[in-house]
């Protein structure tokens, strides 16, 4: 970011002037790992993005972030995202409920099973059944924040008696890549959250969310939010370095994420994971080829990405694609990808 460290001075703040949010198609931006500073803030916000997301893993809490956010934008806040294992359904509805309070726009609760690892070693809980608390915590937190009513539900993992419901403005995204969590998005959420699904499988993937939720009653043009990771340099190849990271540390690491990179990948996706558990980092990341950079992220000049970047957004369901600027990425191009993708 600006010199003094990320977050800092911003000192650039107002050489674009404040911006409306944007007439095309809406944009979001998930928020790099800095200091939500209301300088850093209002930087953000002076570049129009629709919605800001803040993550959530370890070391940061997104809804402390998204709380020091909140003052100074209009845009809708969302997590994206928290798991469905470390917060009860009632407490990830307090917490988004209060947030709504602070907030100017409307809020977005991004939810998802996360992975055994996070879930077992760091959080010290079971993984136990994530597509069925996935499904109640999304149901609950729903009637939870109906604002009117009390609530009573009765399911496999949850029960909840005579509690009244608490009136605030949001909305349930989930973060579904496998067919099973992709039909509980349908019966349940009101957007979807992919990740590492190629660009072009989305239309493909999202039909199971689409039919599901025909098939439970409920409206099918659930909203979808897609992680676009994105990087941007004079020098194109270094953009591409930094998608090569991100892809190579999500399907090494992450089960889900090798499916759902294998569907299209399947021969590339197995180098990957077999370097990455052998500890290669550096062949992992070079088994991820040209074609995954482009099928899986945006990367290039500016003016590269920005083309792009449209052309992704155009793709059929996305409705609000989300920047994210991979964590491998240095402070200058963080900054300089989060303004090169604004409105």
């Amino acid at each position: 970011m600006a010199d003094g460290g990320p977050g800092a001075a911003y000192t650039h703040l107002g050489v674009h002037g404040p911006r409306s949010r944007t007439a095309t198609m809406p944009r979001g931006l998930l928020l790099p790992d800095v200091d939500p500073t209301p300088e850093f803030a209002r930087w953000i916000d002076s570049l129009g993005y629709d919605s800001v997301w803040a993550s959530e893993l370890w070391g940061r809490d997104a809804f402390v972030t998204l709380a020091a956010i909140a003052p100074h934008t209009d845009a809708a806040l969302g997590t994206a995202i928290v798991n469905v294992f470390s917060r009860s359904p009632a407490v990830l509805a307090g917490a988004a409920t209060s947030l709504d309070d602070l907030a100017s726009g409307p809020i977005r609760l991004g939810i998802g099973p996360s992975t055994p690892k996070a879930i077992e070693d760091l959080h010290g809980l079971g993984y136990d059944r994530p597509v069925r608390r996935l499904h109640e915590t999304a149901e609950l937190v729903s009637a939870f924040t109906a604002g009117e009513g009390r609530v009573e539900y009765d399911g496999e993992l949850f029960s909840v008696q005579d509690f009244p419901a608490l009136d605030g403005e949001v909305s349930v995204y989930a973060a579904a890549l496998g067919e099973a969590s992709r039909r509980a998005t349908g019966r349940t959420a009101d957007g979807w959250l992919p990740h590492m699904i190629p660009f072009d499988d989305l239309e493909g993937a999202f039909e199971t969310v689409r039919r599901t939720a025909r098939e439970a009653g409920r409206d099918p043009a659930l909203a979808v939010s897609p992680y676009v990771p994105a990087a941007v340099d004079d020098e194109p190849e270094k953009a591409r370095e930094v998608i090569r990271g991100h892809v190579a540390y999500y399907v090494g690491s992450g089960e889900g994420y090798r499916r759902a990179v294998a569907g299209r990948f399947p021969e590339e996706a197995e180098r990957i994971t077999e370097a990455w558990a052998a500890g290669e980092r550096e062949r992992a990341r070079g088994a991820v080829t040209g074609a995954m950079v482009d099928a899986l992220g945006v990367a290039g000049t500016p003016a590269e990405a920005r083309e792009r970047f449209e052309a992704v957004a155009e793709t059929v369901p996305i409705t609000e694609p989300i920047v994210v600027v991979p964590s491998n990425a240095s402070e200058g191009m963080t900054e300089r990808t989060i303004e090169a993708l604004a409105p």
